[in-house]
């Protein structure tokens, strides 16, 4: 333990599963002073008695307002303040063919990629204020920079999180309110199962995001999959006191997957690419 979020109030959304989860136990053990918000309860408060020390749980639609008004409510009035927020809950959106999704899909996904990540600065930005400053983070994706990472829906709420950072950096910078994006790229967690992972156990979910990992390490130029501490500890520095120079940023954490097609691929392709030209 470095203490690095010594006494710090931070919020963190999907606190139950993946990023979220390991962010929680990284920043509790950094001295943090932890808000847990997600919709399952029993989950929650399992996290909650295993982390101990001030951690608190408050169970949270992050697409429903008067749940994320509460949320912040909740960190008020047991600490006083609220020093950083993680706006991270997310999940896949549906990758239908855009004649066959209906307005009432295209709603639902903005309201939880981009929606909830309005709702959670809105509010926590008014206490904030009040503070002095503080840090929010928001979990975007390399989906929102670039094409075929994911769903059109998935990418457009992500692409408008990270412009809504950007903007908000400029607006709020003046109250020492600094708002950053963190960019996964392949991080293995169940969100990658989308629909899917409902019908699997928990050991059927985890073999399955263990065998996609092992896809994603022979194509990324890293050669290794995410883990959901490559983010935790990105949030950890977003958070602490070593990054209060720094707002507006976009933090990429993707291996270098977003930089372009490993060798093989590129030689798969340039293979392919001479067939088609010469047979």
């Amino acid at each position: 333990m470095s203490s690095r979020l010594k006494d710090k109030v931070a919020i963190i959304t999907g606190a139950t599963s993946g990023i979220g989860y390991r962010t929680a136990e990284i920043f509790a053990d950094e001295g943090a002073r932890l808000l847990l918000a997600a919709r399952r309860e029993d989950k929650g408060k399992a996290l909650a008695d295993k982390l101990g020390g001030d951690v608190h749980f408050v169970k949270t639609d992050v697409t429903k307002e008067e749940d994320i008004k509460a949320m912040i409510n909740a960190a008020v009035d047991r600490w006083g303040r609220v020093d950083c927020l993680f706006n991270n809950a997310s999940s896949g959106s549906p990758g239908d063919p855009v004649d066959q999704l209906s307005f009432e899909q295209f709603q639902t996904a903005m309201d939880l990629q981009a929606g909830s990540v309005f709702l959670g600065i809105k509010y926590a930005v008014a206490v904030m204020k009040q503070n002095g400053g503080g840090s929010i983070i928001n979990n975007a994706s390399i989906a929102g920079i670039g094409v075929g990472y994911g769903s059109m829906l998935y990418s457009a709420g992500k692409a408008a999180v990270i412009h809504m950072t950007r903007c908000l950096a400029i607006e709020l910078g003046e109250f020492r309110i600094r708002l950053n994006c963190i960019s996964p790229g392949g991080v293995m967690t169940p969100i990658f199962l989308g629909a899917k992972q409902k019908e699997l156990s928990e050991e059927e979910t985890q073999a399955t995001v263990d065998r996609l990992a092992k896809v994603y390490d022979e194509q990324i130029p890293l050669r290794r999959a995410g883990k959901p501490d490559d983010i935790a500890w990105a949030a950890v520095y977003l958070a602490a006191d070593e990054s209060q120079h720094v707002s507006g940023e976009n933090m990429i954490v993707d291996a270098g997957t977003s930089l372009g097609r490993n060798k093989q691929y590129q030689a798969q392709w340039a293979a392919w690419r001479r067939e088609a030209m010469f047979g």
